[in-house]
């Protein structure tokens, strides 16, 4: 499948950019950074990309999406482009991706607890249908506990209650 407007088969930043949804400014950027980098250009002086420039427009991305900034990624593969040999730079993008994986598992792991707090308040907030609307921050006054198993109120539930208050 021909996904160039070229016939060199070289992409122009308009076929990026259907290519890839990204703005010819993002684009352009990117290669102000040293994140892409035209392959040639037209007699015109219009920059022309290989198609591996979508791999790289997609890898960037996903490393956004991972949470690193543009900065970080042109530090990273500045300092990857350093190295002399293969393995070394393997090595060194195996360890990009191993402290960004353990960061995301940390990410993941207190995601979940919170989804279990939520997922704990909800299912005590459905017990409650004796309680008084909480208007005024009120302990609920007519519950009787008995729907609630003996359980204390979740902290996100009981959080909301002003001890102080009769």
């Amino acid at each position: 499948m021909n996904t160039t407007s070229c016939e060199s088969g070289l992409l122009k930043i308009g076929d990026l950019v259907r290519l890839t949804g990204k703005t010819p400014r993002t684009l352009h950027f990117y290669e102000e950074l040293g994140l892409l980098r035209p392959v040639s250009r037209t007699k015109g002086g219009f920059r022309l990309y290989g198609e591996e420039t979508l791999l790289r427009v997609r890898w960037i991305e996903r490393l956004q999406e991972l949470g690193f900034s543009l900065p970080e990624i042109q530090d990273f593969l500045t300092r990857l482009q350093e190295h002399a040999y293969g393995p070394e730079a393997m090595q060194r993008l195996g360890d990009f991706y191993t402290v960004k994986l353990a960061e995301t598992r940390a990410t993941l792991a207190r995601l979940q607890a919170l989804e279990r707090d939520l997922q704990d308040s909800i299912d005590y907030l459905n017990g409650c249908r004796t309680c008084e609307p909480l208007t005024h921050r009120a302990r609920c006054v007519g519950c009787d506990t008995k729907h609630h198993e003996g359980r204390a109120a979740p902290e996100l539930v009981a959080a909301v209650h002003d001890s102080t208050t009769p």
